[in-house]
C-alpha cells in the first residue's frame, strides 16, 4: 500500500510560516486583499502570540520572524501574502516599517 505525504517544514517545529512571494494580481483580488483590515508598526522588535491563523498582505515593510525560543527565522517584505499558523509565538524584528492588510482565520463562516 503506497502512500503520500506532503514535504515537512524546513524547521522540527509544526507551526511554520508559509511566505507565497508577489503573488498574482488576480490571487490578491480572489482573496479580496484590498477590504481586510490594516495594521502597521515602526521599525523594532515585537513579542507576538497568534491565536488564529492570520494570513496578511505586506504593502510595505521588511521583518524577520524567530519563533519562540529559536534562533532560525523567517524573513518577508513588501509583495509578500504570508501565513502565519494558529499558537506561533515568535519576536517579530522589523527592519522597515510594516504596513500590511490582513485577516484572521475564522473558526465558523458568517
Amino acid at each position: 500500500m503506497a502512500t503520500t505525504s506532503a514535504p515537512e517544514p524546513a524547521s522540527s517545529s509544526s507551526l511554520s510560516i508559509t511566505v507565497e512571494t508577489n503573488p498574482s494580481a488576480a490571487r490578491l483580488s480572489e482573496l479580496g486583499i484590498q477590504s481586510w483590515p490594516k495594521w502597521g508598526c515602526p521599525p523594532g522588535k515585537y513579542m507576538l502570540r497568534f491565536d488564529a491563523e492570520e494570513t496578511c498582505y505586506l504593502v510595505r515593510g521588511k521583518v524577520k520572524v524567530y519563533a519562540k525560543g529559536s534562533s532560525e527565522f523567517v524573513e518577508f517584505g513588501a509583495g509578500d501574502l504570508v501565513t502565519i499558523p494558529q499558537g506561533l509565538s515568535c519576536t517579530w524584528d522589523v527592519s522597515v516599517a510594516i504596513d500590511k492588510h490582513y485577516k484572521f482565520a475564522a473558526s465558523s463562516s458568517s
